[in-house]
C-alpha cells in the first residue's frame, strides 16, 4: 500500500503542477501588454496562501512529503504571479494586491504557522492545521461554482475552460485516492469535494458544449416572451 501511495502521489504532483501552470498564458499576455487589464489578483493570492499552508502541513506531518513538494512548487509559481500583478497592475489594483498580500500571505499565514508551532503540540497541532488547510481548500475548490451558474444561465461553456475543468477533476480525484491510501481525511475531504465539483463541471460541459444548441435554446427562450401572430387576432 505504501508503494502504491508513493506512485499515486507522484502522479498527483504532475497533475498539480499542470494546474499551477494553467494561468501561464494569462501572465504571458500580461507581460506582453504590460497591463493586468481586468484580471483580479485575489485568486492567486488565495492560492499562494493555500499552497503555503499545505507545504507547512506536508513538512510537519510524517510521510506527507509529496504534499509538501508539489505545494512548494505552487508557492513559487503563485508568488511569481503575484509579483507580476504588483509590477504591471494599475495603481489602484497594485495597492489592493499589496494589501491583500500582506494581510493574507503575510499576517494570516504567519499567525497560523506561529500559533500552531509554538502554541500547540502533537495531535492538536496537526488537527488544527489540518482543519484550516482542509477548509481553505474546500473554499478554493468551490470557486468555480459561479462559473457553473453562468454556464447554466447562459447555456454556454464560453466562460468555463474545458482543460481547467479537466485538470481540477483529475487533481481532486488523484489526491482523494492518495488520501484514501494513506488514511488522511484532511487531504481526502477537500479533494473529494473537488473531484465531485470537477465531475459536475465536465457534465455541464458535455451538455452545453455545442454553441449552436446553446444559441437555439437562447432563441427559444426569447421567442417564448414574444406574442405570436395568432394572438394579434381578436
Amino acid at each position: 500500500m505504501e508503494g502504491l501511495s508513493f506512485y499515486v502521489g507522484i502522479v498527483g504532483n504532475i497533475i498539480s503542477v499542470l494546474v499551477f501552470l494553467s494561468p501561464l498564458g494569462t501572465f504571458l499576455r500580461i507581460v506582453k501588454n504590460r497591463s493586468t487589464e481586468d484580471f483580479e489578483s485575489l485568486p492567486y493570492i488565495c492560492t499562494l496562501l493555500n499552497s503555503a499552508l499545505w507545504t507547512y502541513y506536508g513538512i510537519i506531518m510524517p510521510g506527507r512529503y509529496l504534499v509538501a513538494t508539489v505545494n512548494g512548487f505552487g508557492v513559487l509559481a503563485e508568488a511569481i504571479y503575484v509579483v507580476l500583478f504588483l509590477i504591471f497592475a494599475p495603481t489602484k489594483m497594485k495597492a489592493k494586491t499589496g494589501i491583500l498580500f500582506l494581510t493574507l500571505d503575510g499576517g494570516f499565514l504567519a499567525a497560523v504557522i506561529l500559533g500552531t508551532h509554538f502554541g500547540m503540540h502533537g495531535d492538536l497541532r496537526n488537527d488544527v492545521l489540518g482543519f484550516i488547510c482542509s477548509g481553505l481548500n474546500i473554499v478554493m475548490y468551490g470557486s468555480p461554482l459561479a462559473a457553473m451558474k453562468t454556464v447554466m444561465t447562459t447555456k454556454s461553456v464560453e466562460f468555463m475552460p474545458f482543460f481547467l475543468s479537466l485538470f481540477l477533476f483529475l487533481n481532486g480525484g488523484i489526491w482523494a485516492f492518495y488520501a484514501f491510501l494513506v488514511g488522511d481525511y484532511f487531504v481526502g475531504v477537500p479533494n473529494g469535494t473537488g473531484f465531485l465539483l470537477g465531475t459536475a463541471q465536465l457534465v455541464l460541459y458535455a451538455i452545453y458544449r455545442n454553441p449552436r444548441a446553446s444559441k437555439k435554446n437562447r432563441l427559444e427562450e426569447v421567442e417564448e416572451h414574444l406574442i405570436s401572430p395568432s394572438e394579434w387576432i381578436e
